[in-house]
Parts: structure tokens; C-alpha cells; sequence
């Protein structure tokens, strides 16, 4: 067999274990992933967002916040997709893109309000998702990250709340 044969045998035997390894997640766990990555992501555009368009110091604390949690969580997500040979997504879901869109027209005590509310709504749906994969997950290197991830969120959502008292 030639040097070229060979190496495209081994491309499609490799490509074959990728989907094999991608097809072995269950539903639950395969939209637990999408969710996770792709909410990501958005937490930390938005936390950067903040960061440039807030007027609240708390607000900017808080996006600084997300910045550092969000993204050392979709860090180990990363490495998780990596050796299960799983592939995330590479931005966010379209909910999220019109989230942020909405977010960068808005500056000062407008932006301090949306931001604040999209926070609050979206930590409630992300606790919601961690704990159903915590609970019922099926491949345990991702229900131990939403165990372990699932204390920081329910921490970010007692932050928003306290944000959205503050106002």
C-alpha cells in the first residue's frame, strides 16, 4: 500500500474513533456539553463586557468575576472534550450572540440593568443544567464538572441577586 493509502486510512480510522468517542455520549451528556460551552463562552464576552460598559464598580467586579470563573471552567471542559475526544463548540449559541448584541448597544445605568437581569436568568437555567448532568449525567468526567462547577454557579447567582437588590 502506498505512504498516501496509508494515510488516508489512518485520517478515516481516526476520524471513526472520534465519532465513535463523540457517539458514545448520551443525549443528556451531548446537550450538556453544547450548553456548557457554548454558555461559556458567553459568560465570558459578557463579563468583558461589563468590564468596558458598566457604571456600577460592583457590576465591573462581578464581569471580572465571570472573565476568571467562566473561562477557568470552559478550560477544563476543553481538556475533558480533549480526552474523551468530544468536540465543543467554537462560540456561542445564537440565544447567547443575541444576548450580547443586545448588551454592546447598551452603556451606563441601561446597561447595568440588562446586564444584571441577563445574569440573574441565566445563572437560574445554568444551575438548572448542572445539577440535571450532576444528577443523572452519564459520563463521569462531565457529571464531576458540573459537581464541582455547580457550587460556583449557585455563588455567581447569589452575586446577581445581591447586584439586583443593590439597584
Amino acid at each position: 500500500m502506498s505512504n498516501s493509502k496509508l494515510a488516508i486510512a489512518g485520517v478515516v480510522v481516526l476520524g471513526f474513533t472520534a465519532f465513535q468517542a463523540a457517539a458514545a455520549l448520551s443525549n443528556t451528556d451531548r446537550d450538556f456539553v453544547q450548553k456548557a460551552a457554548s454558555g461559556g463562552m458567553a459568560e465570558v464576552e459578557l463579563g468583558q463586557l461589563a468590564q468596558n460598559n458598566a457604571t456600577s464598580q460592583l457590576i465591573k467586579e462581578f464581569g471580572q468575576r465571570m472573565v476568571t470563573d467562566h473561562g477557568q471552567a470552559n478550560m477544563e471542559l476543553q481538556r475533558i472534550a480533549q480526552n474523551g475526544n468530544f468536540t465543543l463548540p467554537t462560540r456561542p449559541d445564537s440565544k447567547s450572540e443575541a444576548i450580547r448584541r443586545q448588551l454592546s448597544g447598551l452603556q451606563g445605568s441601561a446597561f447595568d440593568t440588562a446586564y444584571t437581569q441577563s445574569m440573574l436568568s441565566d445563572h437560574q437555567e445554568d444551575i438548572a443544567e448542572f445539577q440535571k448532568e450532576a444528577q443523572s449525567g452519564e459520563d463521569p468526567a462531565l457529571k464531576a464538572f458540573a459537581q464541582k462547577t455547580l457550587p460556583v454557579l449557585q455563588h455567581h447567582l447569589q452575586m446577581a441577586q445581591a447586584m439586583h437588590s443593590a439597584k
